[in-house]
């Protein structure tokens, strides 16, 4: 995506690439988060689960707040590289076998 977004300049590129890296980085804490140690009970795992989503959306919305408001990275492409990011992920999930 964020090639895509060379072709307007450097600065939209960066945002795209920030979006998605964004994303990146929220799924490796909730990764993390989850397989952290040794096998635990249901009730634990569900609670890492939550836990762990918890701490990615937290860091989403942070992020997304930093590129937008604090470094003024342009939101389309940032919100592009966002959702373009969360599509393959959840693309990804179908695959899982």
């Amino acid at each position: 995506m964020a090639l895509l977004f060379l072709a307007q300049g450097s600065r939209p590129a960066t945002g795209a690439l920030a979006g998605g890296l964004l994303v990146a980085a929220g799924t490796i804490l909730l990764a993390a988060r989850m397989f952290r140690g040794d096998a635990i009970s249901g009730p634990m795992a569900f609670w890492g689960l939550l836990l762990g989503t918890l701490l990615k959306w937290i860091l989403l919305a942070g992020g997304l707040i930093s590129l937008l408001g604090v470094w003024r990275l342009p939101p389309t492409a940032v919100i592009t590289g966002f959702t373009a990011a969360l599509l393959v992920h959840l693309a990804g999930l179908r695959f899982k076998e």
